[in-house]
């Protein structure tokens, strides 16, 4: 896999969902914000906002790219309406869609890690990066996507995807090790900042770098 000149960019998860909630596998499956979910894209929008007048990047030079998931796009909707000018159209690009879960959409993470122990959030090793589940995806798949989508990818674009999508980036952009990103937990309501090849978080009260996490 030929590795890209990555820019740098302002990347979202989406806000949560009851499947986030319920602790289930969501996957490729198109599941709904909750009102958690909402208010947390409505608090994304306005520390975007701050960041970019930090960073002094004006919001109408930059390209939006969302996953077409529901969940995704109208956590972009919701962030861009902290702007008070018109942006850009939002680049619905469907390289960003999280990773297929197959068969295990839909059921519980513990139901599956009580049947598959090395399947478990936290029990993951290296191996995992290439476990595909029936009718599934495994995270080679979605690094050749993410790879691939590099080339769309513009200095200070904002991205809004997925915890699956956001665990790969560490691992192309940072060099982190599949191991650690693999048990790593992406937050929702946060926006992570790539410059340089290297990731800092940003909530509305913290600030911290990707090592220390």
């Amino acid at each position: 896999m030929t590795t890209p000149d990555w820019p740098d960019f302002y990347f979202a998860r989406h806000g949560e969902t009851d499947w986030n909630r319920e602790q289930r596998y969501q996957g490729s499956r198109d599941i709904p914000l909750n009102r958690t979910g909402q208010l947390q894209a409505d608090a994304n929008g306005v520390l975007l906002r701050q960041l970019l007048e930090r960073d002094g990047v004006d919001p109408t030079s930059l390209n939006w790219f969302a996953s077409p998931l529901s969940r995704a796009s109208e956590t972009m909707d919701r962030m861009r309406a902290a702007f008070d000018v018109a942006l850009p159209p939002v680049i619905h690009d469907k390289r960003l869609i999280e990773i297929s879960f197959g068969t295990f959409e839909g059921r519980l993470h513990a139901e599956i890690a009580s049947q598959h122990a090395a399947l478990a959030p936290g029990e993951r090793d290296e191996s995992y990066w290439k476990f595909r589940p029936q009718d599934g995806e495994n995270y080679e798949d979605v690094a050749e996507r993410l790879v691939d989508f590099a080339h769309a990818l513009t200095h200070h674009a904002v991205v809004v995807a997925h915890g699956g999508v956001l665990r790969v980036l560490r691992h192309l952009v940072e060099g982190a090790p599949r191991s650690d990103v693999l048990n790593w937990p992406p937050p929702q309501g946060a926006i992570a900042h790539f410059v340089g090849g290297r990731m800092t978080l940003h909530s509305a009260t913290n600030t911290w770098d990707a090592e220390v996490d």
